[in-house]
């Protein structure tokens, strides 16, 4: 079996059949891991749901932040925004499966053999990976239960608190370790967040730096595999660290990568274009990325 992880899809759904394509994956036998951000900004967001549905024993699947976004509203408890792209979910006859299968998946995903962990924005430097998968196993009880699902989700908009404190409680405790998990970039040593910086690394306010930068940071020996920050571009100097969100809804490519070699494919995000056509294979990411 090969396992490949891929960047933000955004509801660009060309680009991932293309490589999927470019490396003959075969899902009764391989693996595809997806960092979250499945829907959202781009051409093909319900097209893209139901072709991950359909060959969702093949898949590992974390959350991001468009996706949360998604079942929020379905839940009628946050509305569309201008730029949104999910309307067509909403209104589909397989809905229910999909947002069912959507809410089931985790914030965290850790193979054990590979000693390699999938999330969608970060892990905060002062969690240790226990604690971590401990956290991230919170918020999925709640997504995962009926009664609890709208309580978290109508609470889970917001930027505070910005720190963790393991007395918070309730959906305050949800929201923080949601934040951590689906929307940081910035923060300090000890974990407190900045949630409105979203440029590249050179803009962290006085005081903040890149979640991964720390060194003392308590996951640094494993291998994290995240997206979410498109900004990036997919460049990362840290060691065991793989960015992947290399702006395909933003006309950048889209970015695929074995995880047992350690080889990257690149496809550029062309919906217009026939699959053929699209396929750009390059050695670096675009750079006119731009972050959501």
């Amino acid at each position: 079996m090969t396992a490949y992880a891929v960047g933000d899809l955004q509801g660009c759904l060309q680009p991932l059949q293309c490589l999927l394509q470019e490396v003959a994956f075969d899902p009764a036998k391989d693996q595809l891991w997806l960092v979250g951000d499945l829907v959202n900004r781009g051409p093909q967001s319900l097209e893209t749901l139901r072709f991950l549905y359909a060959m969702r024993d093949s898949l590992v699947c974390v959350l991001g932040n468009h996706d949360l976004h998604l079942l929020a509203v379905a839940q009628n408890i946050e509305r569309l925004k201008k730029a949104d792209t999910l309307q067509e979910i909403l209104d589909a006859p397989d809905r229910d499966d999909l947002l069912d299968w959507l809410r089931r998946q985790k914030l965290l995903h850790y193979d054990a053999e590979r000693d390699c962990v999938l999330v969608h924005a970060g892990i905060p430097p002062q969690w240790t990976l226990a604690k971590a998968l401990k956290r991230a196993a919170e918020v999925e009880a709640a997504l995962q239960d009926d009664l609890r699902l709208p309580l978290f989700l109508d609470g889970m908009y917001g930027n505070q608190p910005t720190l963790w404190d393991k007395d918070l409680q309730g959906v305050t405790r949800l929201r923080v370790i949601t934040n951590y998990f689906t929307r940081m970039r910035f923060c300090t040593a000890e974990g407190d967040l900045d949630l409105k910086s979203k440029e590249g690394l050179g803009s962290a306010p006085p005081g903040f730096a890149p979640w991964f930068s720390y060194g003392a940071r308590k996951t640094r020996q494993h291998k994290i595999v995240f997206g979410h920050w498109a900004a990036l571009e997919g460049q990362c100097s840290e060691p065991n660290l793989f960015a992947l969100d290399t702006g395909c809804v933003w006309g950048g490519s889209m970015t695929l990568l074995n995880l047992d070699s350690g080889a990257k494919h690149q496809c550029q995000c062309a919906a217009a274009l026939p699959i053929e056509a699209a396929f750009t294979p390059i050695a670096a990411p675009a750079d006119n990325a731009r972050p959501d």
